[in-house]
């Protein structure tokens, strides 16, 4: 039950995160607050960390597919957030690291997944299910070569953050994990030799 709270706080965290810098408003509050406008940037740490307001209407890294291949990530993307809470609900014997790991990228899928479903309803640009991910976490430190294009920087947030964690996690404990189950089997093997006369 902590993970299942721990990933529903970061699905949070990202959410609100969204909301300070797209800006929201609720009307029978009376209370408003415009965020950034598209395009805006502020530096956090300057030549390193800017907050920078865009929206992205493809996928990954900004690549925008055809309507087929959006529909069906956003297909495949609720089927995965079904499969990573039924697996936190029912593996509660899983290992620790790995049930972290998993509501990691939950969070993270969760987090997108909203803003592709409500957000275009939310700020009145597009109906449910084709809204545009907002991304604001701006760093300019690195450059680096993807899809043709030679990036100066990659603008993301913390769902982003929290799914890259959560697989990098996860593919360095299935790696440690493999790597035990065959010395074990590579010590099981020399007990048998040992214990076998002939």
């Amino acid at each position: 039950m902590k993970i299942i709270f721990l990933t529903f706080l970061l699905f949070l965290t990202d959410q609100l995160s969204k909301l300070l810098v797209r800006g929201f408003s609720l009307p029978w509050f009376n209370l408003k607050h415009s965020g950034f406008y598209l395009g805006e940037s502020k530096p956090v740490i300057n030549n390193f960390l800017h907050i920078t307001l865009v929206e992205n209407p493809g996928i990954a890294f900004g690549i925008i597919p055809g309507v087929f291949i959006k529909d069906l990530i956003l297909i495949i993307t609720i089927l995965l957030c079904l499969g990573f809470f039924g697996f936190l609900i029912f593996s509660k014997d899983a290992d620790r690291r790995v049930r972290i790991s998993v509501g990691l990228i939950l969070a993270g899928a969760a987090g997108n997944l909203f803003d592709r479903v409500f957000y275009g309803y939310f700020y009145n640009y597009a109906p449910l299910f084709q809204g545009k991910v907002v991304d604001f976490l701006d760093v300019k430190f690195f450059k680096f070569f993807m899809f043709g294009n030679l990036t100066g920087n990659y603008v993301f947030n913390f769902a982003d953050l929290s799914i890259t964690v959560g697989i990098i996690t996860l593919i360095y404990l299935t790696i440690k994990f493999k790597k035990k189950r065959e010395d074990t089997i590579i010590v099981q093997k020399l007990v048998e030799e040992r214990q076998d006369p002939s």
